[in-house]
């Protein structure tokens, strides 16, 4: 029988093999697009693969990675490191209603280590959603209105807070990368669109309008 380790990190080499030798290319790192296993294995908890240094050169290189995208998250393995670890930052550089209907307020740098969520009560809120694995589409997803996030930051210090609208978005979509979920396993496909499509048709700070045209319900309908 396989370890964990055997199915989490198939290559069998060391973790901080593999980070390091990303790291020569420089930054910011290649982000894997859908489709090699990496992005749907479960990955690997945090457990000192990496020392302290090489792990605050490969949170860096995650956070430039996902300002040059740009993205507001970014989980180790889209990078192709099969590490319970990701980054998330939100300027939210977006207009009044777009902040009000999507409850998208700015969010610092944070690291997530071995990052996990629950659900706070049982509202959803479905908006229009994108990944930098699946580059050039957007799907509306349905997600938890509010989470608790239990995890760690690189300093182990313990992180339990609480996270509602858009960050909760975020955290929830983070996460699931980890647990080698895509949006798309949680999207409603009637809705799949390109970029260029939902900034031309669906641009509205709520998709009711792609919902009622498009032919799918969303939550509360």
């Amino acid at each position: 029988m396989a370890s964990e380790v055997d199915r989490t990190n198939p290559t069998g080499r060391p973790i901080a093999e593999l980070v390091e030798e990303l790291l020569v290319a420089g930054d910011p790192l290649p982000i894997v697009a859908a489709g090699p296993p990496v992005l749907r294995r479960g990955a690997e908890p945090y457990d000192g693969q990496l020392s302290p240094a090489l792990l605050a050169r490969f949170v860096e290189a995650l956070r430039t990675t996902m300002h040059a995208a740009p993205g507001v998250g970014l989980a180790a393995p889209q990078v192709g490191v099969p590490l319970r670890i990701a980054v998330i930052e939100d300027p939210a550089p977006v207009p009044e209603e777009v902040r009000v209907a999507r409850g998208r307020l700015p969010q610092p740098f944070r690291v997530l280590v071995n990052p996990s969520y629950e659900a706070l009560g049982g509202e959803r809120a479905a908006f229009f959603e994108g990944c930098l694995s699946v580059p050039g589409w957007q799907a509306v997803v349905a997600r938890h209105a509010r989470v608790r996030l239990r995890a760690l930051d690189e300093h182990g210090t313990v992180v339990d807070e609480e996270f509602a609208g858009w960050p909760a978005r975020i955290v929830q979509h983070e996460t699931d990368h980890l647990d080698g979920v895509l949006y798309l396993d949680r999207a409603e496909l009637r809705s799949l669109a390109t970029n260029e499509a939902v900034l031309a048709r669906w641009a509205q700070p709520t998709p009711e309008r792609a919902a009622a045209e498009l032919g799918f319900t969303l939550p509360g309908s």
